[in-house]
């Protein structure tokens, strides 16, 4: 097999959705490895190195949720897609404080699932060339340095390692510093859409990033009330 071609875990119990999921993802050029429960994914998650995860939250022997909870202990970088045939917005909140980077309601189109997995294996850096290289990637934010290509933010004290949403959630706060973003701004730039969901997300992502500049009064991320985010970096 082409070892070239972007490597996904793909994990789903329902046996023709799989099938026919993993025969069209093939078609069009990914190496697809697919596991039919949680405990054959973590195993499999642990021996192999993947670009991308596509999740399912409904599994046997280990649900979606504790999956990517393990996932995230060994790769803080993967991206992890889940798909879930659940509306209910506490699911869809509850992947993303685990980790997640994108949620798929079912039924979904394989063209659907392709693009988000197109926008994540470009971001990832799976293909050769990255415009990251030609680009700023190293920003000082108070007592802390947030290198975009290397997903880290780190001062003398503490290491964070980001998901890539959050490194670009974090760049476009940065790039904007003392200044009112608004949040449908930040959701198609970052998320490339705008819904309620996604929008609920958001919080989670500003809530995550908050607890990383916890130790740094300097830093600040205000929410201002039916606009957006105010991304305030005091200056000694």
């Amino acid at each position: 097999m082409d070892s070239k071609k972007p490597r996904i875990l793909y994990v789903e119990d329902d046996v023709n959705l799989g099938f026919v999921t993993k025969d069209n993802l093939q078609k069009r050029g990914l190496d697809i490895t697919l596991c039919e429960d949680g405990l054959t994914a973590a195993q499999t998650f642990q021996k192999q190195k993947f670009d991308l995860v596509i999740l399912d939250v409904m599994l046997p022997k280990i649900d979606g949720f504790a999956l990517a909870q393990k996932m995230r202990d060994k790769d803080k970088h993967v991206p992890i897609i889940f798909l879930t045939a659940k509306s209910m917005l506490e699911d869809k909140l509850q992947g993303f404080k685990l980790g997640g980077d994108d949620y798929i309601t079912k039924p979904f189109s394989i063209d659907e699932l392709t693009h988000k997995i197109d926008v994540f294996l470009k971001r990832s850096k799976v293909f050769a060339q990255s415009t990251v290289t030609e680009e700023k990637h190293i920003y000082l934010i108070g007592s802390y340095t947030f290198d975009f290509k290397e997903l880290t933010l780190s001062n003398q004290t503490n290491t964070h390692t980001l998901t890539i949403r959050e490194a670009e959630l974090l760049r476009m706060l940065t790039i904007n510093r003392n200044q009112v973003v608004r949040r449908e701004s930040i959701l198609h730039q970052v998320w490339g859409e705008d819904n309620y969901y996604i929008g609920r997300s958001l919080d989670v992502f500003i809530s995550r990033l908050r607890k990383m500049f916890a130790d740094d009064a300097s830093v600040e991320i205000e929410n201002v009330r039916g606009v957006g985010f105010k991304f305030s970096v005091k200056e000694d």
